[in-house]
């Protein structure tokens, strides 16, 4: 999960409190809140004659390259646009915003501003699953096929790094070293876009061009779970924070990632990985169903996490999905959306790909009620040029990165999934 450059803490509210308390006769020092105002850094992109997403702010005249713009209009046109018309525009937007942040040669870039200008394997399975979805299937492949090239030349037996430079070349912009969920996210986006693509000589060449990420992907994996337990070892999972404990943001997308691959596996003629589904689900059920889902082993607060352990990454089941609405009230904002997890600062910051995640797997659960209400929520909060921003003030006001290419897929995803829920009555 990108992190801004930089954070300016601001205090809320301090003036209206003093006035209450001195109406109220008390005679005493009131400490409010102490809320994170973080600037928009961005209404959106723009692309160049180049092909290339440029960062558009405070600049209601900035268009699109007339060609591009054209031939943009066309690659929408050949897929869909997903969701009910009143989510037409932002539907929309957000694929053209995809469209530009998929760079030449594959690298699918989480925004254009330079602090998020890289590949995050995580951000790039979603943003592959979004364009298959839509019916951009030869994108999505094009997507996987570069997650495919940086674990070729910039893994460690396998596990991806944070995040690398979209350079082609595997360069990492920092230390922020190697993230095994990236690895199951990576094998959750083979089998939805194998599960998407026409059945064919294309398809087949295609997948057999990506065996060698599945096999390396399923090899780390087998390789960093304790064989007895089924737990991960410790690495850092979306929060992208030191972490000293096994996480279920670790856990739950390794399990999501080897029980999509299943069919995949099939196609390739690959030994079956239901040993390792096993051993994963173990870990869950047994290490983390007990105290309720929580974030780290052995730990009590929850995170988006949870949500990971839902429909369409797992099967629907009650225990999961109770803890997933606890989650969803210990993780509420001021302005109406949700933090990455309960024991996030009390910051006021709502972020969009978290609430995205929550209005993806009630829509894949068919709480098509929740679903509409996170995408409402989402739709009210974008920018001045239509992007969905990274983040959301306490007073609403759009933060940081516009648009966000993780929160961009995961709407797409969800409009998708309304439309199947739709369509199987």
């Amino acid at each position: 999960m990108p992190w801004p450059p930089s954070r300016r803490a601001v205090t809320v509210g301090a003036a209206a409190a003093v006035v209450a308390l001195a109406t109220a006769g008390v005679a005493v020092w009131q400490v409010e809140p102490r809320y994170e105002e973080i600037p928009l850094y961005a209404d959106g992109i723009v692309v160049d004659a180049g092909g290339l997403p440029q960062v558009v702010l405070d600049d209601p005249t900035a268009q699109d390259d007339p060609a591009h713009r054209l031939e943009q209009n066309l690659w929408i046109e050949s897929g869909t646009v997903p969701g009910p018309e009143d989510y037409a525009d932002m539907a929309e937007q957000a694929l053209r915003d995809l469209d530009a942040l998929v760079l030449p040669g594959g690298a699918a870039i989480a925004g254009a501003n330079p602090a998020w200008r890289y590949v995050w394997p995580r951000d790039a399975s979603f943003t592959a699953v979004a364009l298959a979805r839509t019916g951009h299937t030869e994108d999505a492949v094009e997507v996987l096929d570069y997650l495919r090239v940086m674990q070729d030349v910039a893994s460690t037996e396998g596990v991806f790094d944070a995040r690398y430079l979209p350079d082609g070349t595997g360069s990492v912009p920092d230390q922020r070293g190697l993230q095994l969920d990236g690895n199951g996210w990576v094998l959750w986006a083979v089998g939805e876009w194998y599960a998407e693509a026409e059945p064919g000589a294309q398809r087949d060449a295609d997948l057999e061009g990506l065996r060698p990420l599945v096999v390396r992907s399923l090899d780390a994996i087998r390789s960093n779970v304790d064989p007895v337990t089924g737990v991960p070892g410790v690495f850092p999972d979306y929060w992208e924070v030191r972490e000293t404990a096994p996480t279920l943001g670790t856990l739950a997308p390794l399990l999501a990632g080897v029980r999509a691959v299943g069919p995949v596996l099939e196609a390739l003629g690959a030994p079956s990985a239901a040993d390792v589904e096993a051993l994963l689900s173990r870990a869950v059920d047994e290490q983390f169903a007990p105290d309720g889902y929580p974030r780290h082993l052995g730990g009590e607060d929850r995170d988006t996490s949870v949500a990971f352990l839902m429909p369409p990454f797992a099967p629907l089941e009650a225990e999961v999905a109770e803890a997933w609405g606890a989650a969803a009230a210990g993780m509420a904002r001021p302005a109406g959306g949700l933090a990455p997890g309960e024991g996030w600062k009390s910051d006021g910051i709502s972020w969009t790909p978290e609430t995205a995640i929550w209005a993806l797997t009630a829509a894949a659960s068919g709480d098509v009620e929740q679903a509409e209400h996170w995408l409402d929520w989402l739709d009210a909060h974008r920018t001045e040029r239509g992007a969905l921003p990274e983040k959301v003030l306490w007073d609403g006001s759009p933060s940081a990165v516009a648009p966000l290419a993780w929160t961009a897929s995961t709407v797409l995803i969800t409009l998708d999934e309304l439309d199947r829920l739709e369509q199987t009555g």
